[in-house]
């Protein structure tokens, strides 16, 4: 992440290349100031190559200097890289025109009265560490003040090629910059271009104070705009050092239709939105980026805070406090940008999208969030609190809660990037959760109601959150200590699965009490095999068995109702739950049973007593399932049963 992505790059890129021009420049005119150009011309390539560190090439060189305002021409200039970049060219220039007052030069301060260029290529690029060939000293050793001032500039149509491996920027286009006339006000600074930028057209152009009036000891004013593949960025802002970008204020507003698209003007890697607005303020003090008063909206959801970045070689530190009134899910991704590719969709529910580690990798960080709401379709979250950090390519979360409108969950987690193959450990806890909160499609009572406590302990490895599931172990307690099932319980498929597993509502509540339920999974490679899969309502207990697979989310479970009293007719065949975690299916396993059919109930009726005792559960099988013997009995790792809270 490059933390001066808002302080208008176009403006950065042309006149950070000015402080390397300039400064070769400024040599040159020292020198020339004193002696005949071109008799001297070979010494002085030499004298300014030594002092820049830099390979300089003049064609020819004609000198005008008996004036109050000398002049310089150089023809087929060439700027060479610094020894800190990779080897080759900085700048061509085919003229170059430069004027210069003696009497700042007298005082040791080198004016540029007018710089002009015609015919000029940059080459333009920065490593990852932040060494770039447009720096006048290497960024890792000495911090530079910034060019000489300038009192007139023009640039026509300069090619620029730009490739900034820190930011991840190529930009490919032209840029010019003259001093003019706008809105009445004489000499302002116009710089503007346009070209492609990562690809996509983009145009820009900045407005500022005239240079004619900019002294060391005033402020520099500026305003930008650019736009790109949809989205907007502009704003105004000041150099407190004219023009030392290392002391930066700016106010920015961008917008567009996609928040993943500012990254055409910023250089900033951020998710899909819907269309959204965002505004701050910018201020750097060195290679220190402070972002104050953030603001950012999309659809319902709204994001505000401060952002405070150190930029290191190799990396950056960061500090951030975020907070959100309403926060949908929805909001966020491919989708809610218009963007879902259906081909690509794999009806996973554990989504296969690789997890971004470069950043995790290469910067260190400390955010703080909130959220009053956090909207995820069926589960409405309050009071989300989380606090997150990454060091050297491990994040942990030590805590993170969320309330429900009944019920907390809270957890942490640990996620190490820093090996190639990274791991996971989760642990996850939700107590008093009740079951009656989460919304139906249909209208109605919801089939389950009751208290949930429950934990998830996970391990795994990979690089998206399914490849982490199917390698996972660890365990899934879920608990229910008493609630009630209700008819709409048959609800759940065609079949009538109340009539399946035994069990008799009441007809005043058409319900029946659930005293204990526990359903316990042992995962090992990515598979949950259920240890304990116990409902005891009032007249059946109901057990279970099978497995979940992560790899392909395919579900085989089947469970069973031993009802604890007579019955003169019931099903003997279990209830299968199939298909996958995204579309599961119910039915009735096929088998012989008579009971399996409506005229069965009539013909149970009619046969003799014998036939009738056939139908009666097996014995033993069925009793009173007290809850915490059954606690006992399961792995429920450290799962208890609390008290109901107050209603």
């Amino acid at each position: 992440m490059e933390s001066s992505s808002f302080a208008a790059p176009a403006l950065r890129w042309l006149l950070r290349v000015l402080v390397g021009v300039l400064v070769v420049i400024g040599v040159l005119v020292a020198a020339l100031a004193l002696v005949d150009a071109n008799y001297f011309r070979a010494p002085l390539i030499r004298f300014i190559a030594a002092h820049t560190k830099r390979d300089i090439g003049i064609e020819s060189l004609h000198a005008h200097l008996l004036s109050f305002t000398p002049r310089l021409i150089g023809e087929q200039v060439t700027i060479g890289n610094p020894p800190w970049t990779s080897p080759g060219r900085t700048a061509e220039i085919r003229t170059l025109t430069l004027s210069f007052e003696w009497l700042p030069l007298l005082a040791h301060s080198f004016v540029i009265r007018k710089l002009d260029l015609e015919g000029t290529t940059l080459h333009l690029l920065r490593d990852s560490t932040g060494r770039a060939n447009w720096q006048a000293h290497d960024p890792l050793e000495i911090i530079g003040k910034g060019p000489p001032l300038i009192h007139s500039l023009l640039v026509r149509n300069a090619h620029v090629l730009l490739d900034d491996a820190r930011r991840n920027l190529q930009f490919d286009g032209t840029v010019s910059a003259q001093d003019e006339t706008i809105a009445g006000k004489q000499n302002l600074l116009r710089i503007e271009g346009n070209g492609q930028l990562n690809g996509r057209p983009v145009t820009f152009a900045i407005n500022g104070d005239p240079l004619v009036t900019a002294t060391r000891t005033q402020p520099y004013n500026f305003t930008f705009e650019e736009r790109s593949s949809g989205s907007r960025l502009g704003g105004r802002g000041f150099l407190p050092r004219p023009f030392d970008f290392h002391m930066l204020t700016t106010d920015f507003e961008a917008a567009g239709e996609d928040l993943k698209d500012l990254y055409y003007l910023a250089g900033i890697k951020l998710p899909n939105t819907g269309a959204y607005h965002l505004t701050g303020k910018l201020i750097r003090e060195g290679m220190h980026f402070q972002y104050n008063d953030l603001v950012a909206t999309s659809g319902q959801s709204d994001m505000h805070g401060t952002v405070g970045v150190d930029a290191l070689p190799g990396g950056s530190k960061i500090a951030a406090d975020l907070n959100s009134q309403l926060l949908r899910l929805a909001d966020l991704g491919a989708r809610a940008a218009g963007r879902a590719n259906p081909q690509a969709t794999t009806g996973l529910v554990l989504p296969d999208t690789p997890i971004p580690l470069t950043g995790m990798r290469r910067n260190d960080a400390v955010v703080t969030f909130h959220a009053h709401n956090l909207d995820a379709g069926a589960l409405a979250l309050h009071s989300v609190a989380a606090q997150l950090a990454i060091d050297h390519g491990v994040l942990t979360v030590p805590s993170m809660s969320a309330s429900l409108p009944e019920g907390k969950v809270a957890g942490k987690l640990k996620f190490d990037a820093a090996n190639e193959v990274p791991t996971a450990e989760l642990d996850l806890r939700a107590s008093n959760v009740r079951l009656n909160q989460f919304g139906r499609k249909s209208a109605g009572e919801p089939p389950l109601d009751g208290l949930l406590q429950g934990r998830v302990i996970l391990n795994g490895r990979g690089t998206s959150i399914h490849q982490l599931g199917m390698s996972s172990t660890g365990t899934i307690t879920a608990v229910l200590p008493h609630g009630a099932i209700r008819a709409s319980f048959a609800e759940l498929t065609g079949i009538d699965i109340t009539r399946g597993l035994g069990l008799m509502l009441r007809k005043d509540k058409s319900e029946t009490g659930v005293r204990c339920g526990i359903a316990s999974f042992q995962i090992h490679d990515g598979t949950l095999t259920a240890q304990s899969l116990v409902v005891d309502t009032d007249p059946v207990l109901i057990t279970g068995k099978g497995e979940i697979h992560l790899d392909s989310e395919a579900l085989d479970l089947a469970v069973r109702g031993q009802p604890k009293g007579w019955r003169l007719v019931r099903l003997r065949s279990p209830v299968l739950i199939r298909g996958t975690l995204a579309h599961p299916s119910i039915r009735l396993e096929a088998g012989n049973s008579l009971a399996q059919t409506g005229e069965a109930v009539a013909l149970g009726v009619l046969l003799t007593p014998v036939a009738a005792l056939l139908a009666f559960v097996d014995p033993g099988l069925a009793k009173d399932a007290d809850c915490a013997a059954l606690l006992n009995e399961a792995k429920t790792d450290g799962v208890r049963v609390s008290p109901p809270p107050p209603r």
